[in-house]
């Protein structure tokens, strides 16, 4: 990839070339031990700027998938025994799901991964679309009902957001929730993928969200960001 072209985002270089330098990226499962990394995810954060806005990739479920069904997500999804590890899980996944080819995206880095409840490693991987009109999406519609833009600061922000206090294992905290209207549709994004989100937004735009995260601390097992 050529850093240099002139005509490439300036708040993505510079988000990038500051991303590659830091020491907070996640460790990769050694290459030739695949098949020892059960219950392991990747999704991939895809950022593009058009119109000087930074905007990410976001999918909506199809509603024919046996697990959350219809919610908004991330390209992404299980590790399969081939892949040589993260990167090349969430290429591939965004690959099947919505037609990316994995030439067109340039990957950042690898962050730390979240876990859910039911002990699935989620791993972001975080990478660029600097050419957006190359990409002509081709959805999966067993997988995928529709592709959506959202502005990637929005995740750091209070409008549009709703929240839910839970508690788990004694842990008392907050799900958020975005409304996002593109398109004459209404998308909710939340849970895991808006908590990702804010995650990373924080770190991409070096500042802490309007509102206070209080997010899961079984999402963040051994790690201590959030």
């Amino acid at each position: 990839m050529d850093s240099n072209n002139p005509s490439r985002s300036h708040k993505l270089l510079d988000m990038s070339q500051r991303l590659r330098q830091s020491n907070s990226i996640c460790p990769q499962p050694h290459k030739s031990e695949p098949s020892k990394r059960p219950n392991r995810s990747a999704v991939l954060i895809c950022l593009f700027e058009e119109a000087n806005q930074i905007y990410v990739i976001l999918t909506k479920r199809s509603s024919k998938l046996s697990s959350y069904s219809g919610h908004v997500s991330l390209p992404g999804g299980r590790t399969d025994e081939g892949d040589a590890d993260d990167i090349r899980t969430a290429l591939r996944e965004a690959e099947e799901e919505i037609g990316l080819d994995p030439s067109l995206v340039d990957v950042v880095t690898v962050l730390e991964p979240f876990v859910t409840k039911e002990n699935v490693t989620v791993v972001p991987v975080l990478g660029i679309l600097w050419n957006k009109q190359a990409f002509n999406p081709v959805l999966n519609s067993e997988e995928v009902e529709s592709i959506f833009y959202a502005p990637f600061e929005m995740f750091l922000k209070d409008e549009n957001r709703r929240e839910e206090e839970r508690e788990f294992q004694g842990d008392r905290y907050v799900l958020h929730y975005f409304d996002f209207e593109t398109n004459n549709k209404v998308y909710v994004i939340w849970a895991l993928t808006a908590g990702i989100l804010i995650s990373t937004a924080s770190l991409v735009y070096q500042r802490a969200p309007d509102f206070e995260p209080r997010m899961p601390k079984f999402w963040k097992k051994n790690h201590s960001r959030f």
